[in-house]
C-alpha cells in the first residue's frame, strides 16, 4: 500500500507525519523546531522523509506551508514568519532533495481541504474556512475546489474592513482582545483570562469580547451574503471554546435584526480536525493534484 510522507510547516514548529494508507489514518506523528536558515531547513525536512523512506513505501512528500503557494510555478509568494522560503523554486529544489513528488499548499487551504474532505464540511460543495489565530485567515471553497484568487489571496479575511477602520484581523481575534483589554486595565492576562474575566462579570472584558463577537459576526454575515455559502467554518484555537458560536450567533441575530431583507442565519460549524488539519489536508491536496500517483 503507498504512502504519503506529510509536513506541517509553521513558524515556529514543523509537524509531521506519514498517511497510511492501507489503514487510512495518520501514523509516525512528531514534531521538530523550525530552522532558522534555508539550509537547515532543507536538511531537517530531508532527514524526516529519508527515516520515512527507509521504512515505509512513500509516493510523495505533501506539505502544508504558510505564504501564499503558487501551484503553477512551484513558488511560494507573499510573506510569512519564514522569509527564507519564498519567491523561489523551492518546489522543484525539495523535489530534488527528496528525490519524490512534492505537492504544496497554503495551510488555511489545507486545513479547509481536511473538513471538505472528511471532517465538519464532509459532503458539502461550497464552504468558507475562516482560521482565527493572531490574525484571521482563511480559505474559499467553491464546486469543492479552492479558490486562489488572481494573487493567490483567496481567503484573506482578516483583510476585510470593519465599521471602526480597522480589519477584522485587529478585532476579529482573542489574541486583540486581550491585548486591549490590558493595555486600558494595565494588566498581563491571556486571552482565556480575558474571557473568564468577562463571564465573571467584568464589564471590561465583556466590553471586549463583545467586540471580537460582533466584527467576526459582521464578517461572517458579509461573507455568507457574498458566497451564499452552504457553512462557515471556523478554525483556530479559540473556535474550540463551546461559547464561540453561541456568542456570535446572538450578534448575528441583532444584525438580521437591521436588514429586514436578509432571510437566513448562516450555518456556522466548528472545525473537526485541530492539530492535525494541516497535515491531513496536505494528504487531501496531494490525492487532488495526482490522484493516479497515490491510487491503490
Amino acid at each position: 500500500m503507498k504512502n504519503l510522507a506529510l509536513l506541517d510547516v509553521g513558524g515556529t514548529t514543523i509537524k509531521y507525519g506519514l498517511w497510511d494508507g492501507a489503514a487510512q489514518q495518520l501514523t509516525k506523528q512528531g514534531a521538530v523546531a523550525t530552522p532558522k536558515s534555508l539550509n537547515a531547513y532543507y536538511d531537517v525536512l530531508t532527514q524526516i522523509v529519508a527515516e520515512f523512506k527507509a521504512s515505509d513505501q512513500v509516493v510523495g512528500v505533501a506539505m502544508s506551508t504558510p505564504g501564499a503557494v503558487n501551484k503553477a510555478t512551484g513558488i511560494i509568494e507573499g510573506a510569512s514568519a519564514l522569509p527564507y522560503i519564498h519567491h523561489f523554486e523551492i518546489q522543484d529544489e525539495l523535489e530534488t532533495r527528496f528525490d519524490l513528488p512534492v505537492v504544496m499548499e497554503n495551510d488555511a487551504n489545507c486545513a479547509a481541504l481536511a473538513e471538505v474532505g472528511s471532517g465538519a464540511a464532509k459532503g458539502l460543495k461550497n464552504v468558507l474556512f475562516m482560521v482565527i489565530g493572531t490574525g484571521v485567515g482563511g480559505s474559499v471553497i467553491v464546486n469543492g475546489q479552492v479558490q486562489h484568487g488572481r494573487h493567490l489571496f483567496g481567503g484573506e479575511f482578516g483583510y476585510m474592513m470593519m465599521n471602526d477602520g480597522r480589519i477584522l484581523s485587529e478585532v476579529g481575534t482573542a489574541v486583540h482582545m486581550a491585548d486591549r483589554y490590558n493595555q486600558e486595565a494595565h494588566t498581563n492576562y491571556s486571552e482565556r483570562e480575558v474571557f473568564e474575566l468577562a463571564d465573571q462579570g467584568d464589564l471590561l472584558a465583556q466590553k471586549e469580547a463583545q467586540v471580537l463577537y460582533d466584527n467576526l459576526a459582521q464578517a461572517i454575515y458579509n461573507l455568507q451574503y457574498s458566497f451564499d455559502s452552504e457553512a462557515v467554518i471556523l478554525g483556530g484555537g479559540v473556535s474550540q471554546a463551546d461559547f464561540l458560536v453561541p456568542n456570535i450567533e446572538k450578534a448575528l441575530q441583532e444584525i438580521l435584526k437591521q436588514v429586514d431583507i436578509a432571510p437566513f442565519m448562516p450555518t456556522i460549524r466548528t472545525c473537526q480536525y485541530h492539530n492535525d488539519a494541516n497535515l491531513i489536508g496536505a494528504m487531501e491536496d496531494f490525492r487532488r493534484t495526482c490522484p493516479n500517483l497515490f491510487a491503490n
